[in-house]
């Protein structure tokens, strides 16, 4: 993360939010929530103008008609990037480029290559360049780190997220130009695993997709095995898989090391050992998009360390990108 040396000198960080989805509500939430008042919400933009209409009257600010309209405005100090994972890359590019600090929601990029470009950029200009990563603050990655040490030198994880939907959504996430490969798309997959273990060696992937027509650009399916291993000799298997060919979901995160084990299952934690079962409390998902939005504030006026380096990011990004060779070549790829 990169900003200039000095601590924001105005009294409030002028915010222009691209996105109007989830993401982007529960970031303007943040921001008009903002006790010590340190944001101002300047305006919005959307992919639909009467959606964005509806959004920035909900949210008492403006409506644009581009997102190129507000990363040109003088009178905002940040964007926000809340939409498509396709159009992350180009709009933080503009956004940094206009001397603009910019938050994106994970991927920066779907292209490692202009990943790599932005962090350079945000480095020249001197700007905050931030990638959320909130699984890393939610309880469930919090209680690994808490306790991942009882299970001692850990050689296994399995990490599995499977979510049936009938019928399939025919929405962005969807959609194969507009999410990406699905370990790109959803990439806190591999992120909490880069961040628990570090270095991979090599990467191996398979995918299949169930179109929803033939040649089409949206999908009913898509179901993703990828097996990761590090250079500690841990392996770990990343299952993704989410739509109408599939039947029962599952959300587990299994670690498996030489003194215990511990397994999430849901909201559910416990620590297993030799004839006994010790169960772990797993704290809340809610509220993660506003801490994020506070500590970039926090780093923005005071300074203070961000949880998170663009860089870790990218690296995670390099894995996921391997993945999606793997699945295409049908090779293991050298990291």
């Amino acid at each position: 993360m990169y900003n200039s040396e000095t601590a924001l000198e105005k009294e409030k960080v002028r915010v222009g939010l691209v996105g109007t989805g989830n993401a982007a509500k529960f970031r303007a939430e943040a921001l008009l929530n903002d006790e010590r008042a340190r944001s101002h919400l300047v305006g919005i933009v959307g992919h639909n103008a009467e959606k964005t209409q509806e959004f920035a009257t909900q949210y008492q600010t403006e409506a644009f008609d581009s997102w190129q309209q507000l990363v040109e405005r003088e009178d905002v100090d940040l964007i926000v990037i809340s939409t498509i994972n396709r159009d992350h890359g180009v709009i933080a590019r503009a956004a940094l480029t206009h001397g603009k600090h910019v938050i994106v929601e994970y991927p920066l990029s779907l292209d490692v290559v202009e990943a790599e470009e932005l962090i350079a950029l945000a480095k020249a200009k001197q700007k905050l360049l931030h990638v959320e990563h909130i699984e890393l603050l939610g309880g469930l990655h919090q209680a690994l780190k808490q306790h991942i040490a009882k299970v001692g030198n850990v050689f296994y994880v399995r990490y599995s997220t499977i979510n049936p939907l009938h019928p399939a959504p025919r929405k962005w996430t969807y959609n194969h130009e507009l999410f990406g490969f699905p370990l790109i798309g959803a990439l806190s997959r591999l992120h909490r695993l880069t961040d628990l273990f570090g270095q991979v060696l090599t990467v191996n992937s398979h995918q299949r997709y169930w179109e929803t027509e033939p040649e089409s650009e949206y999908y009913q399916t898509c179901f993703c095995i990828t097996q990761v291993n590090f250079s500690s000799g841990l392996l770990a298997q990343v299952i993704y898989g989410k739509g109408e060919t599939l039947w029962q979901p599952e959300r587990k995160f299994e670690v498996h090391g030489e003194k215990g084990g511990l397994i999430f299952d849901g909201d559910t934690g416990f620590f297993i050992q030799d004839g006994e079962t010790t169960p772990i409390e797993v704290g809340t998902r809610r509220g993660l998009f506003a801490k994020d939005t506070n500590m970039v504030l926090d780093h923005l006026f005071d300074g203070t360390p961000l949880y998170v380096t663009p860089e870790e990011s990218l690296y995670t990004l390099k894995v996921a990108d391997a993945a999606k060779r793997a699945a295409q070549t049908g090779l293991t790829i050298f990291m």
